[in-house]
């Protein structure tokens, strides 16, 4: 199997997390932003926990068993290891993002969850020592120029200066899931991805939940938005996140968190397919550099 795989493991885990953004639209209408976050990476956690004691299990992990040489056994630095991602990925930043989110406009928010990127690529280069040619670093400056655009649809309404607490919230938000990222390579190397892409969710969304009932939100998710939230915790959350270790194992953290970036294309193109929301040509035009930046990428 060729190392393009991981590319390719990379786009497959954005175009499965972008479908996350309509369908979360549907499920907050009637139920709190905590609770919908809690609920998914428990789902998350408990479906591909259930997975792992099925006949499928072997097959599954064979399959992403291709450049690089796996480890069966976990130490206890790789527990401490998972408890930080557990903190930073699954806890932490949602709940920066929700909070940050009520602060300050939807605008403003969607603009710096684009930090996220930049701070995943430089934590790659400067602390993790991750390689990168002047080709690669023009791939991912094209990535992340196409995402600001099509995450923030009119430049003219964002307004940093209002919000800053919220805005700050948003910013630590994405420098929580870039500091998961980076510190999820040094666990992708394991076999079992699906024990670790389980424990995420049930650590994350368990803690979210107890958190959500200490400071009073009642736990209430009517009928309508289980499929949403059951769909999302399973595809967009778990598998997404097995893909993107497998990535993460194959292409390393500054390649696979510029190529997941392209997430923001994928929700804005399901959003104008399911929701009529509006998508421009511009937005199609920045979307192409997108996919070129990745191309720039997959050269190396």
């Amino acid at each position: 199997m060729t190392h393009h795989y991981g590319y390719v493991s990379a786009l497959l885990a954005a175009l499965l997390f972008g479908i996350s953004s309509t369908l979360n639209k549907i499920a907050l209408r009637d139920a709190h932003p905590m609770i919908v976050a809690g609920s998914i990476y428990l789902t998350a956690g408990i479906v591909l926990m259930l997975l792992r004691f099925t006949p499928l299990k072997d097959k599954i992990l064979e399959r992403f068993e291709f450049k690089v040489k796996t480890q069966e056994h976990f130490s206890r630095r790789d527990l401490l290891l998972l408890a930080f991602i557990v903190l930073f990925g699954s806890f932490l930043a949602p709940l920066s993002f929700m909070f940050g989110l009520d602060k300050t406009t939807a605008v403003n928010a969607s603009l710096l969850l684009n930090t996220e990127t930049l701070f995943t690529v430089l934590i790659a280069l400067l602390i993790f020592k991750e390689k990168a040619s002047r080709r690669s670093i023009l791939g991912i400056l094209l990535i992340l120029i196409g995402a600001v655009v099509i995450s923030t649809e009119n430049f003219r309404e964002v307004e940093l200066s209002k919000g800053i607490l919220g805005n700050i919230l948003i910013i630590l938000a994405g420098l929580s899931w870039a500091i998961d990222n980076n510190l999820s390579k040094l666990l992708s190397v394991k076999r079992d991805l699906l024990l670790v892409t389980s424990l995420k969710g049930l650590f994350g969304g368990s803690a979210l939940l107890i958190l959500a009932s200490l400071i009073g939100i009642p736990f209430y998710i009517p009928l309508q938005s289980l499929p949403y939230i059951l769909t999302v915790g399973a595809f967009s959350i778990g598998f997404s996140i097995i893909l993107f270790l497998f990535a993460l194992r194959e292409i390393g953290a500054m390649k696979t968190g510029a190529i997941f970036s392209t997430s923001s294309l994928i929700g804005a193109i399901f959003a104008f397919l399911i929701l009529g929301e509006n998508f421009t040509v511009i937005k199609a035009l920045f979307g192409i550099l997108m996919f070129f930046g990745v191309y720039l990428l997959s050269l190396e």
